[in-house]
């Protein structure tokens, strides 16, 4: 049936020669693959000038076909057109069928999501997060909530001891940190990072089903902060390839935290949102005093490095972005996440989130 709804698609595209070779592609692939060809098909005429293309957009179509691996799986064998397009044809049968059971919406409403995903970015991101100015990106400061209880002063030790055991690990404690040394690192605590917000959402999700009471708006906070520090995570992986080595040793470490601060969640909820604040304190000062080496051409690679596409979208930066600025970014994200997580730990659980969705 989506065959004839792409039919229908394609009726407006005009007698382009990509028209036939789409609908004979539609034969041999799934219906999310039809809603990719359309799209591709309509952008590429929507450039060339559809419907009728003046002479001198052949090298547009070539590029665009060499660009576009979703498009230029179109450019399959014209063999056998005619009868295809019968059969596409005969389709149409099932047409009053198919309005009935009421996917037309859905498709429509699938190519349309389609091309607001790919009129953008390609990593953008569904849940919301901070857009952080320069001048606010500038302003974050490094903080230190002090211990009130006994529960804060155990959540500062374990932080500290861990970050003390791992700056001794990674070397970081010893000699000059290179630009290799700093992904490396940014890249195994961010692994780490992501997972308590994930934890505790999890949880209270589960309580909420388990209860069957409102969870007063924590969960979607906790769940914007695990996606945001897994978005730090696909940044650094774009600058580093991680080793199988490494790979084993975040499954051993994320494997161990998981356990223990989902049972720390459970147990003591201030305890485990202590202790995220006082983890996003240390990462604030981890990201100052990288920003500091760039600052003092300590790291000239990351001195004269862009920002990659991805990060620039996410947070959105201008074109000429550098990788410092994505780093100002980052850091901006910790402070953020150190303040929504000592303000959960002074509150009750059952307490209303103060922190609107993307805040």
């Amino acid at each position: 049936m989506l065959r004839s709804a792409a039919r229908r698609a394609l009726s407006g595209l005009g007698n382009s020669p990509p028209g036939p070779i789409l609908r004979q592609w539609g034969r041999h692939h799934n219906d999310s693959e039809v809603l990719t060809g359309i799209h591709s098909l309509r952008a590429t005429q929507a450039f060339s000038g559809h419907p009728s293309a003046p002479p001198d957009t052949h090298d547009v179509h070539e590029q665009f076909w060499s660009d576009n691996p979703a498009a230029s799986s179109l450019k399959s064998s014209n063999k056998q057109l005619n009868k295809q397009a019968a059969e596409i044809a005969e389709a149409t049968n099932d047409a009053l069928h198919f309005k009935k059971s009421g996917l037309v919406k859905t498709i429509v409403t699938a190519e349309q999501q389609y091309e607001q995903l790919t009129s953008v970015a390609q990593t953008d991101s569904s849940l919301p997060h901070p857009i952080w100015t320069p001048e606010a990106a500038n302003q974050v400061r490094i903080t230190h909530m002090k211990p009130t209880k006994r529960v804060d002063r155990i959540a500062l030790r374990c932080v500290r001891a861990m970050r003390f055991g791992f700056d001794v690990f990674s070397g970081y404690k010893f000699g000059r940190v290179d630009e290799r040394a700093w992904l490396t690192r940014i890249a195994f605590l961010e692994t780490v990072a992501g997972v308590p917000g994930m934890v505790g959402a999890m949880i209270r999700h589960l309580n909420s089903l388990r209860r069957m009471e409102r969870d007063h708006g924590w969960i979607h906070t906790l769940l914007e902060e695990a996606e945001n520090e897994r978005m730090h995570l696909m940044t650094a992986l774009i600058l580093k390839k991680p080793s199988p080595l490494f790979r084993f040793g975040v499954l051993l470490t994320q494997g161990f935290f998981i356990g223990v601060y989902s049972v720390s969640y459970m147990v003591s909820p201030r305890f485990a949102h202590r202790f995220v604040g006082y983890l996003e304190e240390e990462a604030v000062i981890t990201y100052s005093h990288l920003l500091s080496e760039i600052d003092k051409g300590n790291l000239p690679l990351f001195s004269h490095l862009p920002a990659p596409p991805m990060a620039r979208h996410y947070w959105q930066l201008p074109e000429n972005a550098m990788i410092r600025d994505v780093f100002l970014a980052i850091r901006a994200d910790e402070s953020h996440h150190r303040e929504v997580n000592h303000t959960f730990a002074e509150m009750k659980k059952n307490e209303t989130n103060p922190f609107p969705p993307g805040h």
